[in-house]
């Protein structure tokens, strides 16, 4: 498979973070090489986080304090997705939202206001508010006609001491009280790929997915076009592959394995 992908070749990289660049507050072998590399060749990326709870600038500072200078206009999450969705759904929209300060940022900013008596919206995304009460709340909700919304559909998440719950399975007690599906905007939703190939200003053909996950990541690399390189420094393992009818263009390790085999090719 290896000869299948020259990343010489590539102008733009989306990368997944957690499991790919960091896990938790500890930053993955071969990342600074990576992130060099990216910056030495004037490759164009982005990096693409399902995580809903940072905002662009707290992921810049979140890297500058494991020593890597990203700037902020490289980051995209899926809390600026949902909000970029609900603003093009339903300007001037007003949400009850369950999720921290990147989700609140997004939605303010995109003039979604926030509401828990009668809002349009539900917005669910990972966070510490996260209770019964706000649970019950948002099922209420969503009972007397609020549209439910999910941030992004990750079941669960990598920390450093093992996994916790992600957003899918937070709003799945929603869905199951209510009977209602939650529309998810985050990875792989194609709205969200779409939009970083456009801040890339990129196309897929020239494009490659870097992800940890078989169902967000790969999949979404590869239903846009793009090359899709898994690397198994998160979520995945060589056994989990073997459940997926679609395959990755290339599994690596790591990122630092992408520098080893461009300056190998380019050699």
């Amino acid at each position: 498979m290896e000869d299948m992908l020259d990343f010489n070749q590539k102008r733009g990289f989306i990368c997944d973070m957690d499991g790919v660049i960091y896990l938790g507050n500890r930053i993955l072998p071969g990342v600074r090489e990576f992130i060099q590399w990216l910056q030495a060749e004037k490759k164009e990326y982005l990096f693409l986080t399902n995580n809903s709870g940072y905002t662009p600038r707290e992921l810049h500072q979140k890297l500058a304090r494991m020593g890597l200078d990203v700037p902020e206009e490289h980051f995209y999450t899926s809390a600026l997705a949902t909000a970029a969705f609900l603003k093009e759904q339903a300007p001037g929209c007003s949400a009850f939202v369950i999720g921290e300060a990147g989700l609140f940022n997004a939605l303010y900013d995109a003039g979604i206001t926030m509401n828990d008596v009668n809002p349009d919206y539900v917005v669910v995304g990972e966070g510490r508010t996260y209770t019964l009460d706000t649970l019950t709340k948002a099922t209420n909700l969503v009972m007397r006609g609020a549209k439910l919304i999910g941030a992004n559909s990750d079941v669960s998440g990598t920390i450093e001491t093992g996994i916790a719950p992600a957003c899918r399975a937070l709003v799945a007690p929603i869905e199951m009280a209510t009977g209602t599906q939650a529309y998810f905007c985050g990875k792989p939703n194609p709205l969200m790929m779409r939009t970083g190939l456009r801040m890339l200003n990129c196309h897929s053909a020239d494009a490659v997915m870097v992800g940890d996950r078989m169902d967000t990541d790969v999949i979404s690399g590869m239903e846009s076009g793009m090359s899709t390189v898994l690397v198994l420094s998160g979520v995945s393992t060589p056994e989990t592959l073997k459940i997926y009818a679609y395959q990755p263009t290339m599994v690596l390790s790591g990122v630092g394995e992408i520098v080893n085999l461009a300056r190998g090719s380019a050699k």
